[in-house]
């Protein structure tokens, strides 16, 4: 797509960025924020409902000056034009990366006259609104005449992390009566669990699966079908218990699933971006067609903010070329999502995929080898857990480790001291990473503990809390959808500008292909009695142990 361009790494600003870590690496913020009493006001930006404090960075003007010339040596104002204009970035398979019309707010054509895919995406919003609208009012009802009250998903990836975060965070807005459960494992105990739950006169299963082909899904879906016709006693039930989401209606019709039933997806979506096409069609069930909307706008919000916002107050862009800083300049390995509003507790999971999968790779979109660094690894939990478990290892380990913490100012339900109390804790903390203890800070807390002479001297390499750890803080008035929308887009875009920056195509996922190949293979061996040689010592041994172990049905 580009072969004329250099690696990143031989790049001017590149190259003045390694230089001018070696100055910010003997830099403490502790004394950046006591030189400077403007730095919050001058690393802070607000925009589509959140703020963003990036002041608890290793950073002083002129990183973020070299750092927006790399984005511009590496022309990323161009690229984002070139998404938001449907071009085919996802080069190895001719593909667009167009989930940004899933949630365009325009009347006219998007992303252009030549190109518009607005139609397609607006029909399938209104069939997701009939369908919507036909479970609450009861138009449309199970097999046996009862009202709709369960919705079960049935994917895998983006087609189950998605929809689940969503659902789980928007709980407070979710219909009086329903419940969701999310099945993605092959582990039937998933499988299980969710129909242990549900009624199967009132249970609507969701199918999400671009090729209606994907192993876990169709394995958990066709379980799930057995176990309807079963309870229900007759195999036309699955037409009025059974959706699809995918782009072989075909398949979906073989399975049982009526025409009106199937909602399309277009190969220009990717399934870690698909949560607001209809594959978000458990989040319109449970919280109805109007707060999807909301969600959806959201999304835009941010969308337009990224698109015609200035690099400099540009909050994908900040937290994208942050994350270059630290990973390429500061070679860290990870980077860790705390979010202190419980409803997002499960953000971390869906970030994971969002940007592992997605820029998790060492060739260039071009094929050529990198010489530097690309994602590292995500993680993260609820903030307050992870206060009495991993921050340990953030306060007082031997890696440096960057941090995005995410905070309401109100609660989704407020009960008396919990709003403040929550607030206090995830600032004190970022605060804590920041800062540290000083050497005289610490003396002076153990001498007012009653500690004196070799006892005190003592216990002090114990208490040292060297701070300079690197946090964002991102804080919202109160969850909502159009929030939610406008936090996933941020970290979307953020995915891309990274990729951008790394000169990856993030719209492709070939790694995870070989071990789904080889599986076929082991299934079909494992499901014989006499397998073929697998050639490794390992594998071979591992299938005879299951062989000798198992009670499955063989062939």
């Amino acid at each position: 797509m580009d072969k004329h361009l250099p690696l990143p790494s031989s790049l001017p600003a590149w190259l003045k960025l390694n230089a001018h870590q070696s100055t910010v690496e003997r830099l403490h913020m502790r004394e950046l924020f006591a030189e400077d009493p403007e730095r919050f006001q001058r690393f802070s930006v607000e925009a589509c409902g959140l703020l963003l404090d990036y002041s608890k960075n290793r950073i002083v003007p002129e990183t973020m000056e070299l750092l927006m010339a790399l984005a511009r040596e590496l022309e990323l104002p161009r690229w984002i034009e070139r998404m938001f204009a449907g071009e085919k970035l996802n080069n190895t398979e001719e593909r667009a990366v167009l989930h940004v019309a899933l949630r365009h707010r325009g009347e006219g054509a998007f992303p252009g006259k030549d190109n518009d895919v607005m139609p397609a995406v607006r029909r399938v919003l209104r069939q997701m609104e009939t369908l919507t609208e036909a479970v609450e009012t009861g138009a449309w009802r199970g097999h046996t005449g009862k009202r709709i009250r369960t919705i079960i998903n049935i994917g895998i990836g983006g087609s189950d992390l998605g929809p689940a975060l969503v659902v789980e965070a928007l709980d407070r807005f979710h219909r009086e009566g329903m419940q969701a459960h999310f099945v993605s494992n092959l582990d039937s105990s998933q499988l299980d669990q969710a129909l242990a739950e549900s009624d199967p006169e009132s249970t609507l299963f969701l199918i999400i699966s671009k090729s209606f082909t994907t192993q876990e899904t169709m394995c958990n879906a066709a379980s799930a079908q057995s176990w309807l016709i079963q309870h229900l006693g007759d195999p036309a039930a699955v037409a009025s218990h059974f959706l699809a989401v995918t782009s072989k209606p075909e398949l979906a019709m073989e399975f049982g699933i009526g025409h009106d039933s199937i909602f399309e997806m277009w190969d220009w979506v990717g399934g870690r971006f698909s949560l607001w096409s209809a594959v978000g069609l458990s989040i319109a069930l449970m919280i109805g067609m109007r707060r999807f909307r909301e969600l959806l706008a959201g999304a835009h919000d941010m969308d337009e903010h990224f698109r015609h916002t200035p690099l400099e107050q540009n909050l994908p862009v900040l937290l994208g070329l942050l994350g270059i800083w630290y990973r390429n300049f500061f070679d860290t390995s990870s980077h860790a999502i705390l979010p202190y509003d419980y409803s997002l507790r499960t953000l971390p999971q869906w970030a994971e995929q969002a940007e592992m999968e997605s820029n998790g790779k060492r060739v260039t979109r071009d094929g050529e080898t990198v010489d530097y660094a690309t994602c590292p690894v995500i993680w993260g939990a609820s903030g307050n857990n992870g206060q009495h478990a991993f921050f340990q290892l953030m306060h007082q380990g031997t890696d440096l480790i960057p941090a995005d913490f995410l905070a309401a100012i109100r609660c989704q339900e407020a009960w008396p001291g919990h709003e403040a109390a929550l607030v206090a804790n995830a600032l004190a903390q970022s605060r804590v990473l920041m800062l540290g203890r000083t050497d005289e800070e610490m003396r002076e807390a153990l001498r007012n503990s009653g500690l004196r002479g070799k006892e005190l001297a003592e216990m002090l390499p114990f208490r040292e809390y060297p701070g300079n750890q690197p946090s964002n803080t991102i804080l919202y008035e109160r969850l909502n959808p159009r929030i939610l929308g406008a936090i996933l887009a941020l970290y979307e875009h953020k995915v891309f500008v990274q990729g951008v920056c790394w000169r990856l195509n993030s719209f492709d996922q070939w790694g995870v292909e070989l071990g789904k190949q080889v599986a076929k293979g082991l299934l079909r061996d494992l499901q014989i009695q006499h397998p073929e040689r697998v050639r490794d010592g390992s594998t071979e041994g591992l299938m005879a142990y299951v062989q000798k172990k198992s009670r499955w049905d063989k062939k």
